[in-house]
């Protein structure tokens, strides 16, 4: 004998093959909102409405019915859905269609309209946030669109949320679990064109798959990309739009593809945290060096990683015990002090001739509570060829990296002959370990994406100007690093490091990139006061950092002389986090 559930899902699939239907409804109510439809028994309404509020963006709720109500005059006049169980409520939820519209006006091409196919929709690995006795998978529809008009697609999506609002995700599809875009779990498959970057938009196809997962002994839905027809035009927005609130897209890695997504306002304030550590006391030319953006893209990535590492350290007085010079530590510790309030894994890499002085700093960093925790402190020896990729992963597996963001701060670089040189053009080799390798490795390790700070042109990283450094810096064709990093940040002294760490902050209390990082899963996100103060206490400040350097008698890079020349500026990128 047949369970219900079974029957549904037979008559789920002969729905599905009836694609016709959705083409001329798509056509004939052009304009219109369109919506999923749930019918369940009422003793699971209360328990699946609380899952559409756990997760907004693939069930935003348009009406619930009453039990055993037919109508929907909330959005239809003349809706009649008939069922045989009086005991049963009608879900109805936003569509993505009803944002195809206004991306068509936009100039954004939509793929699937163009050759007359639904919507492709994959069943991803992000798992929704569970309510009473529904939890499923998270369902996402793509759309393939240019690269060129994704921040016009962001733009009109985001202003709909009730259509699902802005994507969940952009770029390589494996990064959400979907292995095949030939063989979409619903829906059509939608040919991609050249120049096309895949652009998935949480689905309301979730739904369905609640319900598969919970097993009910009745229930009824649309079929995917059979849509109910509403009388709300969706030409209007559903929220008035803020410009300093809507999203813009950035590149965050080519490999794997993947782009991110924060406010207008965030970006500004980042932005002007670029120009303020491009300042130049010295007046030694870094802000030729600066290319806008490389903070942003840079603490992007961070902010999606899990597992960083950080390394510092330039020997640049080498007559002296250390020879290591201020710039490096302090920034290398306030990066790592956000981080891990931030709740991501830091790790320290170090010369073997300086595991002692650094291990003192960390020591002195957790001891005045500079730091949370101790970090592990590691050194790097290259024993072959596979040295680095050994080290970068978890036995020599490129698809199994520990970390997925590799930071270097005023360490020193290597330059197109093999040495190590300080920016009077000595070469201090005999003090430096080739951590170059390991960035030189992740190039070829998809996930690990990495990032230089400095402001010489001499440090590891800063061989993505290095043709700048070249023509612009003194004695740039000899000391000029050659070791590329994805982000070339340039900030003098520390102040990239701790701009770093600003950048940061403001990125985790912007609604649109939190939104992004938890692909519109949970409700929407205000940080609770408690976790807003803990984040503010681990900014950065000269005299936090400054005292812990000064107490291992390391050198200023510019004076030659133990005092504390590494902090200045701090309090100026502190302060551009005030408003958030």
């Amino acid at each position: 004998m047949k369970t219900v559930l079974s029957l549904f899902c037979q008559t789920l699939n002969m729905m599905q093959t009836d694609i016709s239907s959705y083409t001329k409804q798509s056509l004939i109510r052009k304009g219109y909102q369109q919506a999923n439809v749930i019918i369940l028994p009422s003793h699971l309404a209360n328990d699946f409405e609380a899952f559409c509020r756990c997760n907004p963006a693939p069930l935003p709720l348009l009406h619930r019915s009453q039990s055993g109500e037919t109508s929907c005059l909330p959005l239809a006049k003349h809706t009649d859905i008939r069922i045989a169980w009086p005991d049963m409520v009608c879900f109805y939820l936003g569509c993505s269609f009803g944002f195809e519209g206004r991306l068509k006006t936009a100039g954004v091409p939509v793929r699937n309209v163009e050759q007359g196919r639904n919507v492709s929709m994959y069943r991803t690995a992000v798992p929704c946030i569970p309510a009473g006795v529904f939890s499923c998978p998270l369902v996402a529809t793509m759309r393939p669109v240019p690269a060129a008009m994704l921040d016009a697609a962001v733009k009109v999506t985001n202003l709909n949320p009730l259509a699902h609002g802005a994507p969940v995700h952009i770029g390589e599809p494996a990064l959400l679990g979907i292995q095949d875009l030939s063989r979409p779990d619903y829906g059509e498959r939608v040919e991609m064109q050249p120049g096309d970057v895949t652009v998935f938009w949480a689905c309301g196809v979730t739904a369905i798959e609640a319900i598969l997962s919970s097993k009910p002994s009745l229930a009824f839905s649309h079929s995917p990309g059979c849509m109910f027809l509403t009388d709300s035009p969706d030409s209007s927005p559903v929220t008035k739009p803020n410009p300093e609130l809507t999203p813009l897209c950035f590149l965050v890695s080519h490999n794997p593809l993947f782009y991110s997504l924060a406010s207008h306002r965030a970006v500004a304030r980042i932005r002007q945290l670029e120009i303020i550590i491009g300042e130049d006391p010295g007046q030694r030319g870094i802000r030729a060096l600066s290319v806008q953006d490389e903070l942003l893209c840079s603490c992007l990535a961070l902010s999606h990683s899990s597992s960083v590492a950080i390394t510092t350290g330039f020997p640049t007085h080498y007559m002296h015990s250390p020879p290591d010079e201020t710039d490096g530590p302090p920034g290398a510790i306030a990066m790592a002090t956000m981080l891990l309030a931030l709740g991501k894994q830091v790790t320290m890499v170090t010369d073997r001739r300086a595991v002692e002085m650094n291990q003192a700093i960390i020591d002195e960093a957790v001891k005045t509570g500079v730091l949370k925790t101790a970090i592990p402190l590691v050194t790097f020896e290259d024993h072959g060829p596979d040295s680095a990729l050994h080290f970068l992963c978890h036995h020599g597996d490129p698809n199994r990296p520990r970390y997925d963001h590799l930071v270097a701060i005023e360490r020193s670089g290597r330059a197109e002959d093999g040495n190590y040189y300080n920016m009077r053009g000595v070469n201090i080799k005999h003090l430096v370990d080739p951590i170059d390798n390991l960035f030189i490795a992740a190039k070829n390790i998809p996930g690990i994406t990495t990032t230089g700070i400095g402001d010489g042109g001499n440090e590891l990283g800063m061989g993505k100007v290095k043709e700048k450094v070249k023509s612009l810096m003194p004695n740039g064709s000899l000391i000029a690093c050659d070791i590329p990093a994805d982000n070339a940040v340039t900030g003098c002294l520390n102040w990239g490091g701790y701009a770093v760490a600003c950048a940061l902050y403001l990125l985790h209390t912007c609604p649109s990139h939190q939104r992004y990082l938890r692909k519109g899963l949970g409700v929407e996100h205000i940080p609770p006061q408690e976790q807003l103060q803990d984040w503010t206490a681990n900014l950065p400040s000269v005299d936090k950092v400054s005292l812990i350097v000064e107490a291992q008698q390391v050198w200023s890079g510019r004076s030659s002389r133990r005092d504390r020349e590494q902090g200045g500026g701090a309090g100026n990128t502190e302060r551009q986090t005030d408003r958030h």
